[in-house]
């Protein structure tokens, strides 16, 4: 069983930046592919970024591609998503995920793939 808490969101000024920290409880922390996904107001959660256990591989989606970076510090079991350039589109409430991959690849971008989540923080851009 994994626990995820996330923290960082607030509101900020378009064009400003956010740090997000997802910190994970339990152990190996290091096999699991850890996601953050998003869901604004009458819309569907969507992929935003993922990072395989070694974090030697990133995807993220197109959307975000060059603001946002995704890392992780697997001696904290936490993993981050800095965010720059931020957007009015980018308000959301943005989730932690993760999955336990030791070998293989999954479909990075579905949400259907992982299988624990944290509760959430909010992000607000203004204009």
């Amino acid at each position: 069983q994994v626990q995820l808490v996330e923290s960082g969101g607030g509101l900020v000024q378009a064009g400003g930046s956010l740090r997000l920290s997802c910190a994970a409880s339990g152990r190996t922390f290091s096999s699991y592919v850890m996601g953050w996904f998003r869901q604004a107001p009458g819309k569907e959660r969507e992929f935003v970024s993922a990072i395989t256990g070694s974090g030697s591989n990133t995807y993220y989606a197109d959307s975000v591609k060059g603001r946002f970076t995704i890392s992780r510090d697997n001696a904290k079991s936490t993993v981050y998503l800095q965010m720059n350039s931020l957007k009015p589109d980018d308000t959301a409430v943005y989730y932690c995920a993760a999955r336990l991959l030791i070998v293989g690849s999954i479909r990075y971008g579905s949400l259907y793939e992982y299988d624990y989540w944290g509760q959430g923080t909010q992000v607000t851009v203004s204009s």
